[in-house]
């Protein structure tokens, strides 16, 4: 397959696509500790990760420098668009890229990328393009369902496990 890019949406993959606010309007978020070690272990093979969301959050911005994420676009209304300039920055083709999102407005991304995933509690409009629809849930472990779909895809456990040992 040789997939060099996963590209992330946020609220419904990373997380639940819940949005609290505190008392004082905070908001707040969670994301999967296991997403996260998977994303890092990812980029440690050499792959890269971009984060494309629709939505701006100080929060999202904290979690994409957390896990070195250096191609991070929040506000997105067209993630179609800065998709494609990302691939020309990057010299990519839509054949190096996997993309995960849950609604309507990944819906481009995911119809473009050479294999797309959408966590089991998505849009049924974009479980019908999907090529993998996981079993986990946005927030639940999605992202890391994804990655080592794509290790095994790719023939990298051998590697993906030497990280660890």
């Amino acid at each position: 397959m040789n997939i060099e890019l996963i590209v992330l949406d946020v609220d419904g993959t990373m997380t639940d696509s819940r949005i609290t606010y505190s008392q004082e309007g905070d908001e707040i978020k969670s994301f999967n500790v296991k997403d996260g070690l998977a994303i890092v272990s990812w980029k440690k093979l050499g792959k890269q990760v971009a984060i494309i969301t629709g939505r701006s959050s100080k929060i999202v911005e904290r979690r994409a420098k957390e896990l070195h994420i250096e191609h991070f676009y929040q506000g997105i209304h067209n993630k179609r668009e800065v998709l494609e300039k990302l691939l020309i920055k990057l010299d990519l083709t839509m054949e190096n890229i996997a993309v995960i999102g849950d609604d309507l407005n990944d819906l481009q991304m995911l119809k473009l990328a050479k294999i797309s995933f959408v966590p089991r509690d998505a849009s049924i409009y974009v479980d019908k393009i999907a090529n993998v629809i996981l079993t986990k849930k946005g927030g639940d472990g999605a992202v890391r369902e994804m990655i080592e779909y794509l290790i095994i895809e790719e023939r990298l456990e051998k590697e993906y496990l030497a990280l660890w040992d």
